[in-house]
């Protein structure tokens, strides 16, 4: 029997979250993240599927996904996957990029999957470091080398995040469930917000993000749940807090997106055990 392991862990220092998941054989469905997430296999096959170009990944890949790079993946013959992976929010991932260029800018990195990258040992021993809760100054020093060789090597710097010329409906249609996450948006609303008709809407809008509206807005409600979780807020008013008017939905789908329940990722903030899940929280 395969036994699954799934750990988080945040770094003060660095400002970055290093996540391990080992003996994992369940499928991610098309999402995305607001931060940079930047890991490698060690163990097991992947079909991925990122951006509308599929792969078959394997161990000693190292993947990196910009922000809102919609992907899914699954194992090739029920093979068990062993990820880790740092996630890097973009203030920290700007800073960064300021230390190592001089320039205010962001990274938008050109390939999602690196086959058999030799940057992937050194990104082992930043996670290791993470992992292990090391302070000395090796860990951000390690961090900045490997910050160098990835945005050198396989990144355009963007200094402005003007959206391309005729996406402007999409981008309204993004930024209203992004401030009305919370709501009980309708689809109605949606399209007079973007202008367009709701079919078109759909249609557009999966074409230019890769992934659907109403999935956008889950992936949204995620990310600000993380947030609440973070700050000790209880996975009950996290849930009602973010939108999700079914805890039992709220709970399957963060476990779908995360790896672990609301209440074991808000235990790792809180320094609180992660008690029982009798709730389904």
């Amino acid at each position: 029997m395969n036994t699954e392991n799934r750990l988080i862990c945040f770094d003060n220092t660095l400002q970055i979250e290093a996540y391990f998941l080992q003996g994992i054989i369940q499928k991610f469905p098309l999402h995305f993240h607001e931060e940079y997430v930047i890991g490698f296999i060690e163990n097991g096959r992947r079909h991925l599927v990122c951006k509308g170009e599929a792969y078959d990944v394997q161990p000693g890949d190292l993947l990196i996904f910009n922000p809102h790079d919609t992907h899914a993946c699954g194992p090739v013959d029920e093979e068990p996957l062993d990820w880790r992976c740092l996630n890097i929010r973009t203030e920290v991932m700007r800073r960064a990029v300021r230390e190592v260029t001089g320039a205010d800018a962001l990274p938008v990195f050109r390939q999602n999957v690196l086959l058999q990258c030799d940057l992937a040992p050194l990104l082992r021993e930043l996670h290791g470091m993470v992992a292990g809760g090391e302070t000395d100054f090796q860990k951000e020093e390690t961090f900045f080398l490997l910050m160098e060789q990835l945005i050198g090597r396989y990144a355009e710097l963007r200094f402005s995040a003007a959206p391309a010329s005729g996406r402007e409906e999409v981008e309204a249609a993004c930024a209203y469930l992004e401030q009305h996450y919370a709501e009980a948006i309708t689809l109605d609303e949606l399209s007079r917000v973007a202008g367009l008709s709701k079919y078109h809407l759909l249609r557009v809008f999966t074409r230019q993000k890769g992934i659907s509206p109403y999935r956008y807005l889950e992936t949204v409600r995620i990310d600000q749940a993380k947030k609440l979780l973070e700050q000790g807020v209880p996975p009950a008013e996290a849930a009602a807090r973010t939108g999700f008017s079914d805890q039992s939905h709220f709970t399957n789908f963060f476990k779908t997106l995360i790896g672990l329940t609301p209440r074991q990722y808000g235990a790792i903030f809180t320094g609180d055990p992660p008690g029982t899940e009798e709730t389904g929280i």
